[in-house]
């Protein structure tokens, strides 16, 4: 019987080894939840065996439930009928078997029923649900839409919304996306009225692009001030589904067939303020938002292990001039490079959710005053700023790294199952064109890029990698290994010394070869951390080094040249005028 937790190494040596001990007193408030909840854990062994316990469920029902149901999810998709929508009869399977296991309030305080698991767990469940079927990871992994109730909303909307989310009596849906504002939040249009007799607000307007739109309570940017432009003009608000809320269609995708993509029409819809007036974009879309980027980053880790798991299977049975084709190099090579990128984007989704786990923890303990009573309590909070601009910085960078390198995977292990890859035959296909979606939504890789490159040009990732390189070096680490990366650091800041000179067209155009070569360094300093344990984790690194590392000498290289072909020289490029 398949579990996706328990039979992942990777998983399981990562959770042995990682130091979590300040995560989970944070999370845990000092285990002071213990006396009121019989179920909340006493101390740090406890809790790491709760959070492993759930993970298990999680990987139970991902192996044997979620994934045998997935090419017929596939296959059906949602459906879309007389203005209603309905999930594939396998999504609705799913759905019940999370809620019957509790599953839904993964992340939600235990005063509302939720599990009050942190971030990194979720994470890695989100991982597994995605494994087993990216789909159902859109509908599972929305739940920080519940979690921004939590953190921005008053106490009376928490109240009523949270225990309903913790059941799984509903599930939810971000509408930001507009026809004429995809990228671009700040164009959003979609109005927010005020009836001040009412004491209530109003939308009206439309949605596009609304992943599980047809969900029972939706989190809304809405223009509140009617003046105005731009970001200062908008507010988030919570409304529920309902006659003023018209699911207008589904949209008919390339992949992720089981979760419903929708445009809304919201006609007057009764609707509830969420935090404060005009932060709805620079405060609470900005947080739902990075917590929805880690969310897809583990689901680009999912897809990719779940296409390398078939990838290596194919190769180890077919065989080809008397021997398996895994026996040869061309073959072998394609297979370690990928499982190389799936371990990779691993470790760096991780990192990110803790540095965001920790972030986000001691700003809320630091709120309530509780911070100081806990051990250590004034040292964490010294360190609240650091968390939360490594957490700022790392969030698109694995958003970006995780889904590209998704992308790759699913194209190689679709060519090592050659033609049969091509057929539906094999789950490979599905993977390929469920991967597709993950370089786009929640921002396009672009969008990462240029969320990222304030932090390379200001040296936040060049101060986070001396404290790795130093903790690395006192912990007997490669020194070959290390004196590599040390290198790499350099060329990197050539690269941007020279990017700081120019201007901003040029850097620009170049911000993605500097958020790539910054995003490689990191990764080369968190493989060698488990490279300390393993042969196994010390030959990825070491290969890491040899084959991957030399791509940041390219791309200073291409940055130093100086070259403006696609800003100056773009007509006579694609020859128009």
């Amino acid at each position: 019987m398949p579990n996706f937790f328990t039979d992942n190494e990777d998983i399981q040596e990562f959770l042995d080894n990682a130091d979590l001990r300040e995560l989970v007193m944070l999370q845990e408030r000092g285990f002071a939840e213990a006396e009121e909840f019989d179920y909340a854990p006493t101390d740090h062994e406890d809790a790491m065996d709760s959070y492993r316990r759930v993970l298990e469920v999680v990987g139970d029902l991902a192996g044997n439930f979620i994934e045998p149901r997935a090419g017929d999810v596939d296959l059906e998709g949602a459906h879309f009928e007389d203005g209603k929508v309905s999930y594939a009869t396998g999504t609705r399977e799913a759905l019940d078997q999370l809620r019957m296991a509790d599953l839904m309030g993964f992340t939600l305080p235990r005063e509302y029923g939720g599990l009050n698991m942190p971030v990194l767990i979720y994470t890695i469940a989100i991982e597994l649900v995605s494994q087993a079927d990216a789909s159902l990871m859109n509908l599972f992994g929305l739940q920080d839409i519940a979690e921004t109730i939590n953190n921005f909303a008053d106490e009376e909307t928490k109240a009523k919304y949270l225990p309903m989310f913790s059941s799984g009596a509903v599930t939810g849906a971000m509408a930001l996306t507009e026809p004429d504002a995809g990228s671009d939040l700040t164009n959003v249009q979609l109005r927010a009225t005020y009836d001040e007799a009412a004491d209530t607000w109003h939308l009206n307007g439309v949605k596009r692009f609304i992943t599980n739109g047809c969900a029972e309570v939706l989190l809304v940017l809405a223009r509140s001030e009617p003046d105005s432009e731009g970001a200062r003009g908008l507010s988030v608000f919570v409304c529920e589904s309902g006659p003023e809320v018209r699911v207008r269609r589904i949209e008919d995708k390339l992949g992720i067939h089981g979760s419903p993509t929708c445009e809304l029409q919201f006609n007057d819809a009764t609707a509830v303020l969420v935090g404060r007036r005009r932060r709805g974009l620079s405060t609470y879309v900005m947080s739902l938002m990075n917590g929805a980027r880690i969310a897809i980053a583990a689901q680009g880790v999912g897809i990719a292990q779940a296409a390398l798991n078939e990838a290596l299977e194919y190769a180890a049975e077919r065989e080809q001039f008397g021997r398996s084709i895994r026996q040869f190099p061309a073959v072998r090579q394609m297979l370690g490079d990928m499982h190389m990128k799936v371990e990779t984007s691993r470790l760096l989704t991780y990192d990110t959710a803790i540095a965001v786990a920790m972030a986000d923890r001691i700003e809320h303990l630091r709120k309530s005053g509780e911070l100081a009573g806990l051990p250590g309590g004034e040292e964490l909070a010294a360190q609240g700023r650091y968390w939360t601009t490594l957490a700022r910085a790392l969030t698109p960078v694995a958003k970006y790294y995780a889904t590209e390198m998704c992308n790759e995977v699913a194209y190689d292990a679709l060519q090592v199952l050659a033609g049969s890859g091509y057929m539906r035959d094999y789950d490979v296909e599905r993977h390929y064109r469920d991967a597709r979606i993950t370089t786009i939504y929640e921002g396009t890789t672009q969008i990462q890029h240029n969320a990222a490159v304030g932090a390379v040009l200001r040296g936040t990732f060049e101060e986070r990698y001396g404290r790795l390189h130093d903790k690395l070096a006192e912990a007997g680490a490669d020194g070959g290994m290390l004196e590599a990366l040390k290198e790499a650091r350099q060329w990197l800041g050539e690269a941007i010394e020279y990017a700081n000179g120019q201007d901003g067209d040029f850097r620009d155009l170049h911000t993605g070869k500097l958020v790539e070569s910054a995003t490689l360094i990191y990764n080369g300093y968190l493989l060698l951390e488990p490279a300390l344990r393993s042969q196994h984790k010390a030959a990825l690194a070491e290969n890491y080094v040899n084959e991957v590392l030399p791509r940041v000498r390219m791309r200073r290289d291409q940055v130093l040249s100086g070259s403006r072909t696609y800003l100056d020289r773009m007509p006579e490029l694609l020859q128009y005028e």
